[in-house]
């Protein structure tokens, strides 16, 4: 038996081995891979399989998607023409664009009417208003919809509009909505909502799909009016339940051709979950007027896409700054591309600030968080810590350019889920958002350079393990 085990132990890790070096995608990465399968027997494989692998360079995820994203964007092409000559303001703007739409296939529009939302107030009461005046569909996609008070309310409305003739389609993540469970699935199927779970989680591909997440959150309402950015449906954001207290996040709401955009996500990703061709039809692909006059335009990337669009969109924000980058978010582990991006810039004297919280519903992410800190100090930067936990995913750089929506600054963000961030190219919004940043940091805590160096040894201990870590996280 002993001899059998050893034998299954060396070729499940010469198998797992094989794998990082041939479809590794970062050096530091697959180290970390290496080690976990060298130093954990048969649970470094496991754990390399489930979170891992480079699904990219993997025909069985590879072709399975190419072929449906082929379908898909044959057929919505046909569907799916606007008018979008863009004129920009400055030429970053321009180049900024041009790469969103060389990596994603999304362009930029006009003539768009951008609402910030602060927190979860004024995010639920705004999406609750605009469902009320729902009259043909309300489509949802969400990371959490978790039970609760909110979902009541979600519930209670949708049931009010199905009954009026409205149809309801909703996307939840399987690991996300776990405590969506089957009971409140069946509830909301009851009443008429065409729900699917994104990559369900199955004895049978479980190592194919727990690592890959819809960490989206979107709103369509009958094309007219969307929502996107980093709000999940969890009581979290409205009352203290957690042990961070009540969240704090930044959401928007669109009006304008910018939603057709953000309907073109959610349509795509309805088609892979559900396989229902449905809302390729003109109907649910009509295209918005005019609204206002604020240019948008939307990032979408994931697993499946062949540029990782969320990193090379901070990445050229953080290079085209020439004044100021001011950055908020709760998971802030950057890649090293991203990391000398920031510290290049800030040698070249560009002053930029990232705020993070001091607590975090995650110690490992933490910790991981903190074992960046010091090297970015160094270079000038500065770092404020607020003493509430803010789950906001923002970067505006320049007072011109701001980006809001579900994409973190990690590697989880960057390779792994299905992210969807919204770029608003305009200053009146920028500035505002910043004058709101600078406000907040006046009030919080400023890390300097010499006192966090200085900091105790068992804390840089923590943080070594968990920066050794962080590329799994």
């Amino acid at each position: 038996m002993n001899t059998f085990l050893w034998i299954l132990y060396a070729l499940v890790t010469l198998r797992s081995i094989s794998s990082i070096i041939f479809h590794g995608s970062r050096p530091t990465k697959s180290l970390s891979w290496f080690l976990a399968v060298i130093l954990l027997p048969f649970a470094g494989a496991l754990l390399y399989y489930m979170f891992g692998v480079n699904r990219r360079k993997f025909n069985f995820f590879r072709d399975k998607q190419e072929e449906k994203k082929k379908q898909f964007d044959k057929k919505y092409k046909q569907l799916h023409k606007l008018d979008n000559t863009v004129t920009f303001n400055t030429p970053k703007q321009q180049k900024l664009s041009k790469l969103i739409e060389s990596s994603t296939l999304l362009k930029a529009y006009n003539n768009n009417n951008i609402t910030v939302l602060n927190n979860g107030k004024q995010t639920f009461d705004s999406i609750f208003d605009a469902l009320q005046k729902a009259e043909k569909y309300i489509h949802l996609q969400y990371y959490i919809f978790s039970k609760g008070e909110l979902t009541e309310r979600f519930y209670t409305i949708l049931k009010d509009k199905i009954n009026s003739g409205v149809e309801v389609r909703l996307i939840y993540d399987a690991f996300g909505s776990y405590s969506f469970n089957n009971k409140t699935i069946k509830r909301f199927k009851h009443i008429g909502v065409k729900a699917y779970p994104m990559m369900p989680i199955k004895f049978g591909n479980l190592l194919y799909t727990l690592n890959y997440r819809n960490h989206r959150k979107i709103i369509v309402i009958d094309g007219i009016v969307g929502f996107t950015g980093g709000v999940n449906v969890t009581d979290k954001y409205i009352k203290p339940i957690s042990n961070v207290g009540v969240w704090k996040d930044i959401h928007l709401k669109l009006e304008g051709p910018i939603v057709n955009s953000l309907h073109r996500v959610f349509i795509k990703d309805f088609y892979f979950a559900s396989n229902d061709e449905v809302l390729l039809h003109k109907n649910y692909t009509s295209n918005t007027q005019s609204k206002g006059k604020h240019t948008a335009q939307i990032v979408a990337a994931g697993p499946d896409s062949k540029q990782p669009a969320i990193m090379q969109q901070y990445i050229q924000m953080i290079n085209i700054a020439e004044k100021n980058i001011c950055i908020a978010n709760p998971y802030f582990i950057p890649s090293t591309s991203v990391l000398q991006a920031l510290k290049i810039a800030a040698l070249s004297g560009v002053a930029i600030i990232i705020l993070i919280p001091k607590v975090s519903d995650s110690l490992m992410a933490k910790y991981s968080m903190f074992s960046r800190l010091e090297e970015l100090l160094e270079v000038g930067i500065k770092i404020y810590l607020r003493p509430d936990f803010s789950h906001s995913k923002m970067i505006l750089i320049d007072g011109e350019i701001l980006s809001v929506g579900s994409g973190n600054f990690d590697y989880r963000s960057f390779e792994h889920n299905f992210e969807t961030n919204a770029v608003i190219y305009d200053e009146e919004i920028t500035k505002s958002i910043q004058e709101k940043f600078n406000a907040i940091c006046n009030k919080d805590t400023i890390l300097k350079y010499e006192t966090f160096k200085n900091r105790p040894l068992w804390k840089k201990l923590l943080e070594g393990i968990a920066k050794f870590f962080s590329p799994l996280l």
